[in-house]
């Protein structure tokens, strides 16, 4: 076994090497911020847009392609990405011409005075497979994918990336990184996805929360993982991974590189990674504070912005996209009272918790 894992390695630090010095050439590691609006009290579109530029925010992520927001956005600053509803993955699917129609209604109308960067088909498509819609929907992903990208291609526009957003309830195991793998009943789809993402030299994000692996352990009586690795605290712990050796200092790096080996099992070793959603919870159930919001997405911005890029153990120097969940808190979402309560400002503008979302200097 040893013998026969040594080669892989070596190939899986070239084909990474390759994989820096292009991500590297074309990425940029400005922070970006997940821009959500189920609340019934938020400030303006228009204000919005001024909150996020006086923040010196890199990017946008909107969970629409809202006409509105796309003509603020124009002529500023900030990258953007936008959603194709999960309920118009079918259609897109099905029919060129609704490809067409969207990629003209919602990317060709506001490109490229807005820099429109990114198209996440669908919001965590392979979270629910249980009825039949969900497996159609499941199933639509990739062509859906397919001719949207194939849309832009037609109209010359090769700088926008097209892919989409997973939880990381896609795998089934995470731990250690080395051992990282996909669900089985999902594999199907995440095959013709990476291939699709591998091919177009897209992105496969994630949406990735420490808090919640750290809140789950809190919850069974585990105490494998602590806070401080949680908070991305570094220099307080470290975990070796007894297959590659790698040593880790956060949690965050391993379910990011559980992710790595998952896709290189299926054959994908350099895919790019992009961080979709992550952030920490300023207030709910156990460990959501402000304090540890705070260190957290202070802790991921220096992390994540920094120049050279810090990358993963597994993929060492490779920038991430990063977008940070949310700007506000949205009190109409469901569930537990974590759900509401992830914004980085109050519906005043004020910050709930200081964030130096820029990574320059120190951030109290």
């Amino acid at each position: 076994m040893e013998n026969k894992r040594f080669p892989k390695m070596a190939l899986l630090f070239i084909s990474f090497l390759y994989h820096i010095a292009f991500s590297a050439a074309v990425v940029s590691n400005r922070i970006g911020i997940n821009y959500g609006r189920l609340g019934n009290n938020l400030p303006s579109p228009a204000r919005s847009i001024e909150l996020l530029q006086s923040m010196n925010v890199g990017r946008v992520k909107l969970y629409d392609a809202d006409h509105e927001i796309l003509n603020l956005l124009s002529g500023k600053n900030i990258d953007v990405a936008i959603t194709v509803a999960n309920d118009e993955i079918s259609g897109i699917a099905e029919n060129q011409h609704l490809a067409d129609q969207w990629v003209y209604e919602h990317i060709l109308a506001h490109y490229p005075n807005t820099r429109i960067r990114f198209v996440l088909v669908g919001h965590e498509v392979l979270s629910s497979t249980s009825t039949d819609q969900d497996m159609q929907i499941a199933r639509d992903l990739v062509p859906a994918i397919r001719r949207v990208k194939n849309t832009l291609k037609v109209h010359g526009i090769r700088n926008i990336k097209v892919g989409t957003p997973l939880a990381m309830d896609m795998m089934e195991r995470t731990f250690p990184p080395s051992s990282g793998s996909f669900k089985p009943e999902i594999r199907e789809f995440m095959v013709p996805l990476l291939k699709y993402i591998n091919g177009t030299k897209s992105f496969f994000f994630v949406d990735v929360y420490p808090y919640f692996a750290w809140f789950q352990s809190q919850v069974m009586n585990q105490s494998g993982i602590s806070l401080d690795f949680a908070l991305l605290r570094s220099g307080n712990e470290t975990y070796t991974d007894p297959q590659t050796g790698l040593v880790y200092t956060n949690l965050l790096d391993q379910m990011l590189d559980s992710v790595v080996y998952a896709m290189a099992k299926l054959g994908y070793d350099d895919v790019m990674l992009a961080i979709s959603e992550t952030g920490w919870p300023h207030e709910g159930e156990s460990g959501a504070n402000r304090e540890n919001a705070a260190e957290y997405n202070n802790n991921l911005v220096r992390k994540m912005s920094a120049v050279p890029s810090n990358g993963t153990p597994a993929r060492p120097r490779e920038v991430i996209p990063t977008f940070i969940f949310s700007l506000y808190d949205e009190d109409q979402k469901y569930g537990p009272a974590t759900e509401r309560h992830w914004g980085l400002l109050n519906p005043d503008g004020s910050p709930v918790y200081q964030v130096n979302i820029t990574g320059k200097g120190t951030s109290d």
